[in-house]
């Protein structure tokens, strides 16, 4: 797959692209990555976030809004790599993830804003599928998300 830079998409779609000013880091075995966003909010709970990436990805890009916490990891291996079987094309955390290491060997798209050892609390909680918002701007699902080493930009699903 031809994957073209986020730079040159923003100059491209100057006036309509928004772009996420949130300083990621990638984890992921993929540093560039794009697809339909998909939602979740929730706040040191993974439980929705385990959910919705254990059902088919179909390209798509699973946004996480955890509220910024680096208190409780919301994405580690086991999670990737069910994104992975199950064709997700990345996962963007505004929070924490963990097991660094084996994320970087697989074949799926992870940005974060750092890690934690720990494991997120596990009571069910969580929305999927709702306007999020971070970084500067509302991540909507259906909306097209595109990530690379340069930032996250997202085009509105009547844009792209």
């Amino acid at each position: 797959m031809t994957q073209i830079s986020v730079a040159d998409l923003c100059d491209e779609h100057e006036g309509v692209i928004e772009v996420c000013v949130t300083q990621f880091r990638d984890f992921g075995g993929r540093t560039a990555f794009a697809g339909p966003i998909r939602t979740v909010r929730c706040h040191e709970d993974n439980s929705a976030v385990k959910a919705t990436l254990a059902e088919p990805g179909e390209g798509c890009v699973l946004v996480v809004d955890g509220g910024g916490s680096l208190h409780k990891a919301l994405v580690g291996d086991n999670l990737a790599a069910d994104g992975v079987k199950n064709g997700w094309a990345g996962i963007v955390v505004n929070g924490a993830v963990r097991d660094a290491a084996v994320l970087s060997t697989l074949d799926i798209g992870v940005k974060a804003l750092g890690t934690n050892p720990m494991r997120s609390v596990k009571r069910g909680e969580g929305v999927v599928d709702t306007p999020v918002a971070f970084g500067g701007l509302v991540f909507l699902p259906g909306d097209m998300l595109y990530a690379d080493e340069d930032g996250v930009a997202v085009l509105a699903a009547d844009e792209g």
